[in-house]
């Protein structure tokens, strides 16, 4: 378990830009400190202002990585565990003790969950309580929000969870406030407007990223800054059963045995529709080339 005798180190890995980082940075904790930020991508919308803060920011540009070794980037996964090496290899030099996913778009592979096993962490937006028959989360993916509006969830929250080997499979850690799906969507399908249904879609996400990533990784940090989170416990659980934590607007945060009774409740109008496939095929088992991020 990780203990407070100082402050966690944490690396965040990124990719063009990093939800909620500001945010986090101006109000951390005092039993955390960023350390770096290492990004995917030779474009970092936020670099200017992390930098302002006292963080470095590393680029570890994928394109470019995959393009030295003649490869593609979204099919050789050769190619991109040795990609996730060098990772590895960056953040030695910076002896983070939790390395936190925001916003970072690819898959990460076998050197990368062998070395941080228990201590990533990634920002997710849906619910990683709503689970398929078969327990995978229902709503995965860099398409979660959409899907679950085009599947008629009346609402939408993040998620922070821990990392394992599934893509958004890990047990979940905080979750955020609801975030209600418009009267509009269903009027358009009525109209049989679907552009309008996409449209809403992608600014009802942005009203998630921006609205709700910041407290929700300013809370995850807290529980585990405080010791109110074993991670070592939490990777030992059941995902498909784990209770997150709850933060609202406030950053309040409520303990899953006070939200077990609301869970069981708004499962009813949260349950997945049979028959529904919510993960595309290029991020579907054995061809998943996007980390779950925006």
């Amino acid at each position: 378990m990780l203990t407070s005798a100082r402050p966690l180190r944490v690396a965040v890995l990124s990719s063009r830009r990093a939800p909620g980082l500001l945010h986090l940075l101006d109000g951390l904790h005092a039993g955390c400190e960023v350390v770096c930020v290492v990004t995917s991508e030779p474009v970092f919308a936020d670099e200017a202002a992390v930098r302002a803060r006292g963080v470095d920011v590393q680029t570890h540009a994928i394109a470019a990585f995959y393009e030295a070794r003649s490869s593609n980037v979204y099919r050789d996964f050769v190619t991109r565990r040795a990609y996730d090496r060098r990772t590895t290899e960056l953040l030695e030099a910076y002896h983070p003790d939790l390395v936190l996913l925001d916003g970072y778009l690819y898959l990460l592979t076998k050197p990368m969950l062998e070395a941080y096993r228990n201590r990533m962490l990634n920002l997710h937006f849906s619910d990683l309580t709503i689970r398929r028959n078969d327990s995978r989360p229902a709503y995965a993916g860099i398409r979660a929000v959409r899907d679950a509006i085009a599947d008629g969830q009346p609402e939408t929250s993040a998620t922070v969870h821990l990392v394992n080997d599934e893509p958004d499979g890990g047990p979940p850690l905080v979750r955020s406030w609801s975030f209600p799906v418009s009267p509009l969507v269903a009027q358009a399908r009525q109209w049989q407007a679907p552009d309008m249904v996409k449209a809403y879609a992608y600014a009802h996400q942005e009203w998630m990223i921006r609205g709700a990533s910041g407290p929700l990784l300013a809370a995850a940090l807290r529980l585990i800054a405080e010791e109110r989170v074993d991670l070592d416990a939490l990777g030992a659980s059941d995902a498909a059963h784990e209770r997150p934590w709850l933060v609202d607007e406030q950053g309040r945060l409520t303990p899953p045995a006070a939200t077990r009774m609301h869970d069981i409740l708004s499962g009813y109008k949260r349950a997945p529709r049979r028959g529904h496939a919510h993960i595309s095929s290029r991020e579907s088992a054995g061809d998943a080339t996007l980390q779950s991020a925006i």
